[in-house]
């Protein structure tokens, strides 16, 4: 069954446009980890937070990508870093053209 992870963290930016030239060749390898079906990146720099929603295949691997992403975002210098993993409900998202099969 698909899994939603939602993350979110303190970040000083780049935001907009200087974001995705800054972090293009990092959205292009997530493209490559286990289990992916898409991601949304996230931000908001009024809050200085950022972060992404992801759906996966299985939970195995909406856990999997977390502490891998976790241990990134920390050796980056990143902290109050907060992952969610959700059920997605299927009869409802249907209803609202949720993205999710």
């Amino acid at each position: 069954m698909a899994k939603l992870l939602q993350v979110d963290f303190e970040f000083n930016g780049p935001f907009g446009e200087e974001m995705a030239r800054a972090l293009t060749e990092l959205a292009e390898s997530i493209n490559q980890e286990a289990g992916l079906i898409w991601k949304i990146w996230t931000e908001n720099q009024a809050e200085q937070r950022a972060g992404g929603v992801y759906l996966f295949e299985d939970e195995e691997s909406a856990k999997a990508y977390l502490d891998m992403h976790s241990a990134r975002l920390t050796q980056m210098g990143i902290r109050d870093i907060r992952g969610y993993i959700f059920d997605v409900n299927q009869p409802l998202t249907a209803v609202n053209q949720g993205p999710v099969a």
